[in-house]
């Protein structure tokens, strides 16, 4: 096992750069989407109902199907790490867009009109009260996403792309346990260190959650 990983290092750190990259570029791309959309559509039930519909839908695709359709439908070569990140994209958005919808619509009423009586325009309550409010539970859906991505970039190695799947598929092409067990546990660290990262961001933007605690 050792001897294993010191041999291929460098091939390791490699495919667990770009297994690091093709994560955080689709769970970033899917949070932007769903908080643009989120924003847009929270206040109007159907408009939103609509669009949580869609969210599910898009859910349900099979990872494999989607990269296989996305080349076609946006001619991108089959091998192109683009089709990992926008497929990715894609369950990041269905995952996050519920809730962000939800956590927003959780904000007590009661503080939207004080703020609304204190004169705060639409924009700015939006920005400044109703979405730090709601940044607990979108971090919760976040946690999850995150953790997804870096499970889900591994089906890209099936087609070639790469990442620590590329592991994988080099094990159960030669029968050998060693590189399946390495890929594994670097998934599994990899996926730590993601979900860390998205508590410490939430902690660091919600410091009144952690005073209300030490009261």
């Amino acid at each position: 096992m050792i001897e294993w990983i010191a041999d291929n290092l460098q091939r390791v750190l490699g495919l667990a750069g770009l297994h690091s990259v093709l994560a955080a570029a689709a769970t970033l791309i899917g949070l932007v989407l769903a908080l643009v959309l989120g924003m847009l559509v929270a206040r109007t039930r159907w408009t939103a109902g609509a669009m949580l519909a869609i969210s599910g839908v898009l859910f349900t695709i099979p990872s494999l199907t989607l990269l296989i359709f996305i080349p076609v439908l946006l001619g991108t070569k089959i091998l192109d790490p683009i089709n990992i990140v926008i497929a990715l994209s894609v369950y990041s958005f269905a995952l996050l867009f519920g809730g962000v919808v939800e956590a927003l619509r959780a904000v007590p009423v009661e503080t939207r009109q004080a703020a609304e009586a204190m004169g705060i325009g639409r924009l700015r309550l939006l920005f400044t009260v109703e979405l730090p409010i709601a940044i607990p539970v979108i971090a919760a859906t976040l946690r999850v996403a995150a953790v997804s991505n870096v499970s889900l970039v591994s089906v890209g190695a099936l087609i070639g792309v790469g990442g620590l799947g590329d592991l994988f598929t080099e094990g159960f092409q030669r029968s050998y346990l060693v590189p399946i067990i390495w890929g594994i546990l670097l998934s599994v660290l990899l996926a730590l260190v993601f979900d860390m990262i998205v508590v410490l961001i939430e902690r660091v933007s919600t410091p009144w959650v952690k005073a209300g605690e030490q009261r």
